[in-house]
């Protein structure tokens, strides 16, 4: 297989796309086919349509499924739509059945049912189960093509079974070992087969400490889950220890990509908007919500500052140090937003427990505040009024906002995953807005007890 480099791709892309260009097919099946399939991808999506029309005639389904099953759901929309119906029917054939059940799941249902009807009947069960579990499952992201063993065969009997049903399986470093009842009893490894003695039964080689999750689990929790075991692959289970399917580690990377792009979305209060493909009018769709509101709760700090209007006008230079009281307080709970969410994501708050945290955020922002109410008590009498007071004023402020904003910023999650609810809908922009209030109320308040002093 072709490693292509920086060095190296330009020249490979070119020699290919001079033979597809060409219609020398066995040049470009050669070159083509030594790639890997990623670096296919890029070159294909590089392709016009009457240059993939080529490929699709130069490669046989079984060689353009490898291409199909990677490419994004989007584009996979757009391929489907100029290839013929049999051509079809053959690609998907060779896809595994949890990445036709992703595509089939986004489809619409007459396009679905018409290939699903062109697939062998056991094929189109299973992917039909795929289809009946709730999205964001184990049983949505599972795949069936695993290869399962009975505990009472011999070892010799189980590497024959790998030979005929090895290549047809998604991972074979592992099997898993039912009983009569198709329950799961245990697990062996290839490497534990390869060095058993082929005439000993399963059970004398397999571990019976089988780490599975049930079929309604959820994908976030799975994905911990393997992470927190370092498995290649886990087994999925009914209520009754059924053995149903597998997940294996590509899948986890696809879910830890979802789930970081939603938390991210949240985050940012533009949720389901954050892929560059969403058109314009989707994307202002789903960001007005977070807008909207959040124009509301600026509405309440124009009236904080409207509450202190007397004290505006006394000493106007206060107005000057707004925006800093404003941006440092929600810069700062936003940064201790992101450890609360991440800790409750990780799952490391369980270990180091949530009142260590509070704790532990609450003496950064006091060790913050203290070092920029030192800056600007030396700065302020510098560069705006001589009055100490002044400085005392803005530095004071400074140190007991950036105090309360990390408290914010790591208590609201805290709540709302207590609510059971995702921690990252308390988005930056919320947590930003919410430290500004509490900010300019801190400031005003103490610049109106300080009045005499400041004049």
């Amino acid at each position: 297989m072709v490693k292509l480099t920086e060095q190296n791709r330009e020249q490979y892309e070119k020699s290919i796309l001079d033979a597809l260009n060409a219609e020398e097919i066995n040049a470009f099946r050669d070159l083509f086919l030594e790639l890997h399939p990623m670096d296919q991808i890029d070159i294909f999506n590089d392709l016009n349509k009457d240059q993939r029309q080529k490929v699709y005639a130069f490669l046989s389904p079984k060689e353009f499924s490898d291409i199909f099953e990677d490419l994004e759901v989007g584009d996979q929309k757009k391929i489907i739509q100029e290839l013929e119906q049999q051509y079809t029917t053959d690609v998907i054939t060779h896809m595994y059945a949890d990445d036709i059940a992703d595509f089939l799941g986004e489809m619409k249902d007459e396009n679905a049912e018409e290939i699903l009807k062109g697939l062998d009947q056991d094929d189109a069960e299973d992917i039909k189960e795929l289809l009946s579990y709730e999205e964001g499952t184990s049983g949505a992201i599972m795949t069936k093509e695993f290869i399962s063993v009975r505990s009472e065969n011999l070892v010799k009997d189980v590497i024959d079974q790998l030979r005929q049903e090895g290549p047809d399986a998604e991972t074979i470093y592992y099997l898993y070992v039912t009983n009569a009842k198709h329950e799961l009893v245990g697990v062996v490894s290839l490497r534990d087969l390869i060095i058993a003695n082929p005439e000993k039964q399963v059970e004398d080689v397999m571990s019976t400490r089988v780490v599975s999750v049930a079929t309604e689990e959820d994908q976030e929790d799975v994905a911990n889950l393997m992470k927190k075991y370092d498995f290649l692959a886990v087994p999925v289970v009914t209520a009754k220890n059924k053995l149903v399917g597998i997940i294996t580690v590509d899948d986890i990377l696809d879910v830890m990509e979802e789930e970081a792009t939603e938390d991210l979305g949240e985050i940012a209060a533009a949720r389901g908007a954050t892929d560059v493909n969403v058109s314009p009018i989707k994307a202002a769709s789903r960001r007005a919500p977070w807008i909207v509101l959040l124009m509301f709760f600026g509405m309440i700090t124009a009236n904080v500052i409207g509450q202190f209007e007397d004290t505006l006008e006394q000493i106007v230079l206060l107005a000057a140090f707004i925006p800093l009281i404003m941006d440092s307080a929600g810069n700062t709970g936003t940064q201790s937003l992101a450890v609360a969410v991440r800790g409750l994501a990780l799952g490391t708050l369980e270990k180091k427990g949530v009142g260590k945290m509070i704790l532990r955020e609450f003496s950064t922002g006091i060790m913050l505040g203290l070092l920029c109410a030192v800056v600007l008590m030396i700065i302020v009498p510098i560069f705006y009024d001589p009055n100490v007071w002044l400085a005392f004023t803005v530095g004071i402020s400074i140190f007991f906002s950036l105090s309360i904003a990390t408290v914010i910023g790591t208590i609201v999650p805290l709540v709302i995953n207590k609510l059971k609810l995702d921690p990252a809908i308390a988005s930056g922009p919320f947590i930003t807005t919410v430290n500004d209030i509490l900010g300019l109320m801190v400031y005003f308040s103490i610049a109106t007890a300080m009045m005499d002093l400041l004049l």
